[in-house]
């Protein structure tokens, strides 16, 4: 484990691939990264796949981690709140927090893997490699076979530990699952709806046409549009839709027609922004959204999962990129206790990491319902507001559910996410059964909420849920 010289061959260059290489790097590890795709930083390969992401605190610590957190800044634009647009194209903008300096950024996937890349390829003991596809891996003799997409020819790597961070389709989970050579658990469950990327164009001279500083959303009940805004003007939009269920969805929105239609009907304020909308709507793909639950992440000293290739989740909480890169923050701490043998690091690094991305993909698809509906329902409009002035007024006393998640990266997501599920039951117990008015005195509604929440914990502790 002290033997730096040991050669640690990494599957995916993507962002939890190039974070790690370039940590590892860091470290004097001899890092060999494989990629399946081209050079992300020559060839534009981003069609389809969403080309912005939602960047906060936990993935903030790990760029610290690395010393780069100024250069990522520099890619962010800050968004302080969901602008929500209802069918009349009136606007509310509800923030993310009470306290000012709690805010998530919108940044480009592109740019900021391109920067991981540029970042890791200054360590001599790392080297990048490019379409090279993983075809499986062999995790008794830790050696992974590869396919060159150029010349179709195959060739096998061998090395000290193999990482795989190749994403929810991940090759080297696939030879788990298929070696039946240990037990591996592995579950992939997927949302009945699907999402397309689609665009706001800036305007001629470069503006924004809508509001720059927040996550755009219109909630529609069963399915909602988003929208994120990027560096050079433009917003990222996406559609989540059902495949089949509902008047409109992915399977019967066939012609020109019928989307202007729905979007005319359900989205009018976003359809005068959307010129380029059938060109997107038909040119670009209708992906799936899954959560990929497995364990064990290892086997023996010889192989790790990590990022998506462990615990893909939904996009709903912002977190999938930021969980990943904090599984490298995580890694990193582990190693520093220069435990006795890979294994050993494997084993404790699972152990207590597992529990923390469970919660997270939970979590993810409790805001998949509350995006699309719950925002607009006065009784969850009226939790926020509480919320947001206990978390102004109190700001070391009370932070929310989303808070607590996105803001708190000190602690880990299965507690953010249990004491949040608590304080949230708390107020809507509290609201719905009138035993709050809003226009109390803040201090005694936050020891209500309190004494509400600790005798909620203490029954989930009773019922075996803590």
């Amino acid at each position: 484990m002290k033997d730096k010289q040991q050669n640690i061959l990494i599957i995916g260059a993507g962002l939890c691939g190039s974070l790690l290489a370039l940590r590892l790097g860091q470290r004097g590890y001899n890092v060999a990264v494989y990629e399946m795709r081209p050079d992300l930083r020559k060839v534009d390969i981003s069609a389809g796949r969403s080309i912005n992401l939602a960047f906060s605190n936990r993935g903030n610590k790990a760029m610290k981690l690395v010393g780069i957190e100024d250069k990522v800044k520099a890619l962010c634009i800050p968004m302080h709140g969901r602008m929500i647009h209802d069918k009349k194209g009136n606007t509310h903008l509800s923030n993310y927090s009470g306290r000012e300096h709690e805010f998530i950024n919108s940044i480009s996937r592109g740019e900021l893997n391109g920067l991981l890349l540029t970042e890791a390829e200054k360590h001599e003991n790392v080297s990048i490699y490019f379409n090279k596809k993983c075809r499986s891996v062999d995790f008794e003799k830790t050696t992974a076979l590869f396919q060159d997409y150029k010349t179709k020819d195959e060739f096998v790597e061998d090395a000290d530990i193999i990482i795989a961070t190749d994403g929810a389709g991940s090759a080297m989970r696939r030879s788990y699952y298929l070696s039946k050579k240990f037990l591996f658990s592995f579950s992939q469950e997927y949302l009945t709806h699907g999402y397309k990327e689609l665009s706001i164009l800036p305007k001629e001279n470069g503006d924004y046409k809508a509001y720059k500083n927040a996550l755009h959303i219109w909630p529609r009940g069963s399915f909602m549009l988003i929208a994120l805004p990027n560096l050079d003007g433009s917003f990222t939009v996406t559609l989540f839709l059902s495949y089949d269920e509902g008047e409109y969805n992915f399977n019967n929105l066939t012609t020109e027609d019928a989307v202007l239609e729905f979007f005319q009907k359900e989205f009018p304020d976003a359809l005068a922004l959307m010129p380029n909308l059938i060109d997107d709507f038909f040119k670009n793909p209708t992906s799936p959204l899954g959560t990929v639950k497995c364990s064990p992440w290892h086997y023996k000293g010889n192989t790790l999962l990590m990022g998506d290739a462990a615990h893909a989740i939904v996009p709903f909480y912002g977190q999938g990129m930021n969980a990943s890169f904090e599984d490298v923050v995580e890694f990193d701490k582990v190693l520093d206790k220069n435990l006795e043998s890979w294994e050993a690091t494997f084993t404790a690094y699972e152990k207590t990491r597992k529990k923390d991305t469970d919660a997270i993909a939970d979590l993810a698809i409790d805001n998949f319902h509350e995006m699309k509906g719950h925002v607009a329902n006065p009784m969850f409009q009226e939790k926020r507001k509480l919320e947001m002035a206990l978390e102004q007024n109190f700001p070391n006393e009370y932070a929310s559910k989303y808070s607590l998640v996105t803001f708190n990266e000190d602690i880990g997501y299965r507690e953010a996410m249990l004491k949040g599920r608590a304080q949230d039951k708390a107020i809507l117990n509290l609201l719905s059964d009138e035993k709050i008015d809003l226009k109390e005195n803040l201090k005694i509604l936050l020891e209500k909420v309190k004494q509400k929440t600790e005798a909620i914990l203490e029954n989930d502790k009773i019922a075996g849920l803590k």
